[in-house]
């Protein structure tokens, strides 16, 4: 009878077999290109706030600002073939008033970063139009603009 041979666990290869180091991550972690989407969309979107907050700040002060992936299931209107982009949620429960834009409708309709940008901040003008209870063109003179 053979003699059992030794375990596989001692034979196994490492990722380094062919002696080029350890893998790791392809860009630097300060290198633009190291961000994710959703990091360079809440960019966007701060840089959005941030554009209002110089007109607005006593106002905004109060509000919380959020991004969420995707509207939640019961706020998705089939039958008029529209997703939300974004929503207001008034004060309640102890929860202060909060801004909500949603990353990846708005992703699917922007052609290009610029495009995006443009998208994002009509949706951030509409919302806090919405929370202060002004138009939108109150909020941002050009707004809808025409840098789309």
């Amino acid at each position: 009878m053979a003699a059992p041979s030794a375990p596989r666990a001692s034979r196994t290869r490492r990722r380094d077999r062919h002696g080029r180091g350890l893998r790791g991550p392809l860009l630097p972690v300060g290198v633009p290109g190291a961000r994710t989407r959703a990091e360079r969309f809440d960019d966007v979107v701060l840089g959005s706030v941030e554009r209002l907050e110089r007109r607005w700040a006593e106002q905004l002060s109060q509000i919380e600002f959020a991004v969420e992936d995707v509207p939640p299931p019961d706020a998705v209107r089939p039958e008029r073939d529209e997703v939300p982009l974004g929503r207001f949620e008034p004060a309640a429960d102890g929860a202060g008033p909060r801004v909500v834009v949603y990353r990846r409708p708005l992703e699917t309709r922007g052609a290009d970063e610029p495009d995006l940008a443009a998208l994002v901040h009509e949706v951030v003008v509409e919302q806090v139009a919405s929370a202060l209870g002004v138009e939108p063109e109150q909020v941002d003179p050009r707004y809808p603009g025409d840098d789309r």
